[in-house]
């Protein structure tokens, strides 16, 4: 039986052939859009209170991306949207904030928040890549009230070098923003050396508390003890106003390490900074937990040194490095 050649082939066949649809189109097809552009919405005006703009350090309300978008840990709290706060990708949507209270005379601008509290938590963000990497990473803390609503979020500010090569030691700058990104406290601690006497005041530790950043309104300052944590909370101009008396066990391995606050008399108790024990995860992980304390009516300034003490005191008793293994 002959096969038929391709001149012997119908017309009808020949016609199919040329008519098989292209499996992989050019181009995707045009689609109508429905979308028809609105109107361009108004800016957003300044804050109330602030006539000749914002104060230093303060961001614009322009500036979406200066605000701290970043994802809760370890929170099963209800959330919802607030102004200023996007979602991430990874996010399903920012944490409950404390409403913001009006502008008080006499208040650095930020403050407001801690005239209407009298106990506030700190709770340090926990960083499981530490524990796996050795990497020492920006410590990042969220502040809450007794409502579990967000009042302040606190980053540090340290080159990768100078986290882990000076570890605990370490000089570092803490910024405190608002729900709107605003940075409205900024607390620094210089380097001390410590290879000389303790005794010397060339060692002792000190976190200077700014507030708006660049206006300095006090220190705390560490003081020589043979068997307890010491400090000394300064005004502005480093007068003595109130001291900090730790325990004699600072680390407090499965307890609360309670750090009084008091006149410097010490007649009187003030207030208190408490390090929670939180079990397995205080013992392994580098997330703390404090509760500070402190009268309804006290000068919020003197609020905000007690706040940045709790910092200092972190850093020195409970701040703990990734271990770093030899190389020989």
């Amino acid at each position: 039986m002959s096969v038929p050649t391709a001149s012997e082939k119908t017309e009808g066949e020949m016609e199919n052939q040329m008519k098989l649809p292209d499996p992989m189109p050019a181009a995707p097809p045009d689609y109508n859009s429905h979308f028809v552009p609105g109107p361009p919405g108004e800016a957003a005006p300044l804050p109330t209170g602030y006539p000749a703009g914002l104060p230093i350090g303060y961001y614009s309300l322009q500036q979406p991306s200066t605000f701290p978008l970043y994802q809760p840990i370890g929170t099963a709290y209800p959330i919802q949207y607030q102004p200023g706060k996007y979602p991430m990708p990874n996010q399903l949507a920012p944490i409950t904030w404390m409403p913001g209270p009006p502008p008080m005379p006499n208040c650095p601008p930020g403050l407001e928040y801690l005239a209407q509290l009298d106990n506030i938590h700190v709770l340090q963000h926990f960083e499981p890549l530490e524990m796996i990497t050795h990497f020492e990473t920006n410590n990042r803390y969220d502040i809450k009230n007794n409502a579990n609503q967000m009042v302040y979020f606190v980053t540090e500010d340290t080159d990768d070098y100078t986290r882990n090569a000076y570890r605990t030691l370490r000089p570092f700058v803490l910024r405190v923003t608002d729900f709107m990104g605003r940075e409205i406290m900024t607390m620094q601690r210089p380097f001390r050396c410590t290879c000389c006497c303790f005794c010397c005041p060339s060692a002792r530790q000190e976190l200077e508390v700014q507030c708006p950043p660049g206006v300095t309104i006090g220190f705390v300052a560490e003081h020589w003890n043979l068997c307890r944590a010491v400090y000394s909370i300064q005004n502005e101009k480093k007068e003595n106003v109130m001291r900090v008396r730790g325990p004699c066990s600072t680390y407090g391995c499965g307890s609360d390490s309670v750090f009084e606050v008091q006149s410097l008399d010490g007649v009187s108790n003030i207030g208190n900074i408490i390090r929670k024990w939180n079990g397995l995860l205080s013992a392994m992980g580098d997330a703390d937990h404090f509760d500070i304390h402190f009268p309804m009516d006290m000068d919020v300034k003197m609020k905000a040194m007690i706040f940045g003490a709790c910092f200092l005191i972190d850093f020195m008793y409970f701040e703990r490095s990734p271990p770093q293994h030899s190389s020989i």
